[in-house]
């Protein structure tokens, strides 16, 4: 069986929840959606939840910055969408998404670390 990309961030959100030690249904009441749809979200059977649900959720679990940043661009995965932490901010820079669209068809995966180690300057 192959995984999707709607079972890694329900796998992902399942350990993350179980390793808090919180049930399923305390969590889905916490940001207010059912046990149920909370259920097939961790199972892979539904699309994972809104902005505003998905900010609940990564408060409650107290995630990490890394671990944020992980479950996030496993939530854009899922949609098929940019990382939530990163739409608002392409939509609003000009250049930014000039960038991204020369970088799709010529940028490999070094020139972005480049990129990346010069921003944080490494280089």
């Amino acid at each position: 069986m192959q995984v999707n990309d709607y079972q890694r961030f329900g796998d992902f959100l399942k350990g993350k929840r179980n390793e808090r030690e919180i049930p399923m249904r305390p969590m889905a009441e916490s940001v207010g959606i059912s046990a149920g749809y909370y259920g097939d979200i961790e199972s892979g059977r539904r699309c994972p939840v809104d902005r505003e649900i998905l900010d609940s959720i990564i408060a409650i679990l107290k995630l990490n910055d890394e671990d944020k940043l992980t479950f996030y661009d496993l939530w854009g995965k899922a949609r098929s969408a940019s990382p939530p932490d990163l739409t608002e901010y392409i939509n609003d820079s000009k250049a930014a998404r000039i960038a991204l669209r020369v970088a799709k068809d010529k940028a490999s995966d070094a020139d972005w670390q480049r990129f990346v180690d010069q921003l944080e300057g490494k280089e």
